[in-house]
This record gives C-alpha cells, sequence and structure tokens, in this order.
C-alpha cells in the first residue's frame, strides 16, 4: 500500500510504500476513498499537544509511532475479509470508525470504544489511516453504510460530526428556545450547526474571530454570531449580549486559554462548558464559585458507534444538511495540510482517492 505518511515530525509528509495489511479473525480490509482532513492531524503533524503552562504533551510518549499515514474521517470500500469476518461483502462502501480501544474491555464491548484506558488504537494515530491506500476495520460493527450520502461528506461524520454530536448530547438538555453558543465556526462550528437545526434547536449563537467565518455561520443557520477577537472580559460581554442574558451552555470547539476563559465567563447559574478542541492551554478555577453556581466543565472526546450510527441515520433522513466541503486529491495531502494550519479552510477539506 502507498501511504502519505509523517516520517519526521513536523516536516513535510513523504510518499511511502508500506505492506499492506492482511485481516486476521474478524477484520476487515478497506480500499480508501475518501478522507477527511481534521485540526487534530495537525497536532499530530506536530508531534505533540500544548497542555497549558509551557507544558507540551508528547505524541511519542503516548505511544504514536512514525512513519504514520494519519487520518481518521476515513470512508472506503471493503477490499478483503478476515476468516471470522461477517456482515460486510466485498465492494461495500462503508464509513470507518476510527477510535478504536482494545476491543475486549467493559467500555469496548458496551460501544463506548473512544472511552477504552487498556489500548487506544485509533486510526491515523495509532494506526495508519485514511492518508494511505488501505486501513483494517477490527470489526464490522464500526463500519457504518452511508446509504445515498455523498461520500466527502459522510467521511466527515467519523470525527467532525460525531464529535459536535456527543458534544451538543452532553450540553443537552435545553428547551429549543434557550441559547446554546459554539465557540469556533470552522467545520466542527459548521457541522455543530447543521445538527442543532437537524434537532430542531433555534437559538444558536456562533463566535468566531474570522468575519469570513462568521458569515460562513450565518449563512448555515446561526441565529447570532460573535466576535470573538479581543480580550475575554469584552468577548463574554458580547456573548451576554447576543444571548439575552447569562448562557445554560457552552461548547467550546477551540479550546485555548482565552476562549475558555471568556465561555466560562458567560455561563448561566446551572450552566456547561463542554471543552471539545484540542488548541491548547489552561484554565483556572475558582472553586467555591463552581459549587455556589452549580457549574459543570466537561470533556467531551470524540465520540461512539452508537452515535455514529444515530448521525448517519439523521442525515439519511434528511434533517441534516450536508457540511460544506472541498474535496483534494490523496496524493496532495501536504498542501491540504497548509491550508488548514493557515486557516484558509471553510468547512472541510477531503482527500479524495484515486480508488474513488
Amino acid at each position: 500500500m502507498r501511504a502519505w505518511a509523517v516520517v519526521e515530525s513536523g516536516k513535510p509528509l513523504q510518499e511511502i510504500e508500506l505492506p499492506t495489511p492482511e485481516p486476521k479473525g474478524t477484520e476487515v480490509l478497506l480500499e480508501v476513498t475518501y478522507c477527511g482532513v481534521c485540526h487534530s492531524d495537525l497536532h499530530i503533524w506536530d508531534g505533540y499537544y500544548d497542555v497549558g503552562g509551557g507544558q507540551k504533551m508528547s505524541l511519542k510518549d503516548r505511544g504514536v509511532v512514525l512513519p504514520l499515514a494519519m487520518g481518521h474521517e476515513i470512508v472506503g470500500r471493503v477490499a478483503k475479509l478476515g476468516p471470522d469476518a461477517s456482515g460486510v461483502k466485498v465492494g461495500d462502501i462503508r464509513i470507518v470508525f476510527p477510535w478504536l480501544g482494545c476491543g475486549k474491555c467493559e467500555k469496548c464491548l458496551s460501544e463506548e470504544d473512544n472511552m477504552c484506558t487498556v489500548a487506544a488504537r485509533s486510526l491515523g494515530v495509532f494506526q495508519n489511516g485514511g492518508y494511505g491506500t488501505h486501513v483494517i476495520a477490527p470489526d464490522a460493527r464500526h463500519l457504518v453504510d452511508p446509504g445515498t450520502l455523498d461520500l466527502a461528506v459522510a467521511a466527515t461524520y467519523a470525527c467532525s460530526g460525531i464529535t459536535v454530536y456527543s458534544a451538543i448530547k452532553k450540553a443537552m438538555p435545553l428547551k429549543p428556545t434557550q441559547p446554546i453558543v459554539l465557540v469556533g465556526a470552522g467545520g466542527l462550528g459548521l457541522n455543530a450547526i447543521a445538527i442543532l437545526k437537524a434537532l430542531k434547536h433555534q437559538n444558536i449563537i456562533s463566535v468566531d474571530i474570522s468575519a469570513e467565518k462568521r458569515e460562513a455561520a450565518m449563512k448555515a443557520g446561526a441565529t447570532k454570531t460573535v466576535d470573538g477577537s479581543g480580550d475575554g472580559p469584552t468577548v463574554t460581554k458580547r456573548i451576554i449580549e447576543a444571548a439575552g442574558g447569562m448562557v445554560p451552555a457552552v461548547i467550546d470547539l477551540v479550546n485555548g486559554t482565552a476562549t475558555a476563559r471568556f465561555a466560562f465567563g458567560a455561563l448561566d447559574k446551572g450552566g456547561k462548558l463542554i471543552q471539545v478542541g484540542l488548541f491548547g492551554g489552561e484554565l483556572t478555577l475558582a472553586l467555591p464559585i463552581m459549587a455556589m453556581r452549580a457549574l459543570t466543565v466537561q470533556g467531551s472526546y470524540v465520540g461512539n458507534p452508537k452515535e455514529l450510527r444515530e448521525l448517519v441515520k439523521l442525515a439519511q433522513d434528511g434533517d441534516l444538511e450536508a457540511l460544506p466541503v472541498a474535496t483534494i486529491p490523496q496524493n496532495q495531502a501536504n498542501e491540504a495540510l497548509n491550508r488548514l494550519r493557515d486557516g484558509k479552510v471553510t468547512g472541510r477539506l477531503v482527500l479524495k482517492a484515486e480508488a474513488a
């Protein structure tokens, strides 16, 4: 198989040849057709996450081994089945759930694979992913039929889609008219707007520093937008003014020091801050205030196979508007990453393989 792989952290991807995996047991080999380019790929490319206080979390220390074909928003064509595999046949097109665990613990067996603490095996992170020509799914239960969905859009549901869907579920319950604030109007933010609209929510406030992205958010269905530039108290004030008061829920899709501070400052009593993004930094909290105002700060890490199936059904039912995507040849993965790093992507970039 060919792969456009990280060979050295922070350096351009290299096109290399790797052994094509041979499916064993219940495994399924797929030929990649589409793969979304995600912001977290930039962190994997760099080789670290900023965890605040001047500290960096090395991906090498977490078990990431180079060379690595990144890419976790994958649609592929079934190419070969392991001897014990069932539920799909050669030629089937499937969305691949990438957030794999050990496959044997209680969390994995209850389809909470993304919460496995035994062994993280996520595609595109700990195993080769969709920047290569082939991937292995451990079981057919990790494959979802996209039906008649646009396959480039369907690929984004494996990360961008279920990430915001899972975060929205954590922010609920809210009345449809209550304000929910989304920090960030990139691919995740636009997907979140679309999902909230599909769930019949009527009061969606989008925050971003980019006027172009705020305009895109309005076109996608945001009720109001807020300029996220400037100091924290100023942005907090703008959010409260746009919402007509303190807000019950903020989903921070950026999740850096500055965004976490202004988002937390806007919370009403009993409010929830759902932290999704991996931009990096830290948030200092006054602990008595947390108790007296009954506030919740909760992380939300991607999603699980059940949520992927729920999201795909929502799209297939016709209630979910498609995220704006642009395709680029798989062999131009370097260009795609640089465009993303430079903030020149509205919606989602998706690599299109020769096999598509």
